[in-house]
């Protein structure tokens, strides 16, 4: 169950803590597009799944499965993969941050201009709706966030990890990252996160916080034809 769930996280969230924000259809599930860009299908979809998803989202949306490739039916236009890595997190991670604060509706446009700034991966304007993001700000200015996107029986995803360009070197992200794992352990879930399988520098910095690559996985990005 575990393994499965980490290997196939979309689908383990939308059928679990998450399957309340879920649209579906057979066992095809998806986030709202405000919320996320994914599609979940079960780990070995048959071809009824992958009708009822061409159904769910209807022609020309784009949507990411994130899991080991598989393969794509001709149904589906196929438009790019990107090599991802999950990591789970060390016991000894957790750490609370006197001065990371919650991040509400409030901030998200200074979320979203981060975002933008930084890359770190899809956020969309009612991401934050999937849980807790904590930022660092001074003199008004949203300098660093991470929060947590995929909740799964046993597990949270940390995610949005970012930092301002004028802001790195300083720490920011590892306070961050300590502060949500401290957040999710409290509430008894173990944590865990991707990064794309080139971002060498984020892949350093989880490796020396004492992470540990559990899969290497793919987001496969389609759409129904």
């Amino acid at each position: 169950m575990e393994s499965s769930a980490l290997t196939n996280p979309v689908y383990a969230a939308l059928t679990g803590p998450h399957a309340g924000v879920a649209e579906v259809r057979g066992n095809a599930r998806r986030y709202p597009a405000a919320v996320a860009p994914f599609l979940a299908l079960p780990d070995e979809p048959t071809d009824k799944d992958w009708a009822d998803a061409a159904v769910l989202l209807g022609p020309g949306t784009s949507v990411a499965l994130m899991r080991p490739e598989l393969p794509v039916p001709g149904s589906f236009k196929l438009d790019r993969v990107i090599d991802l890595v999950q990591f789970t997190a060390p016991a000894d991670l957790p750490a609370a941050d006197p001065e990371a604060t919650t991040l509400g509706p409030d901030d998200v446009p200074d979320m979203l201009a981060l975002v933008a700034l930084t890359d770190p991966g899809p956020f969309r304007s009612r991401t934050i709706e999937l849980g807790t993001y904590l930022g660092i700000r001074r003199d008004g200015e949203l300098l660093a966030m991470a929060g947590t996107r995929f909740s799964l029986p046993g597990h949270t995803e940390i995610s949005a990890v970012c930092t301002h360009p004028s802001a790195r070197g300083q720490g920011l992200a590892t306070r961050l990252i300590r502060a949500v794992a401290a957040d999710i352990t409290a509430a008894g879930r173990s944590p865990f996160l991707h990064t794309g399988g080139s971002n060498t520098t984020a892949i350093r910095l989880y490796e020396s916080l004492g992470f540990t690559l559990s899969n290497q996985m793919k987001v496969t990005i389609v759409e129904p034809v």
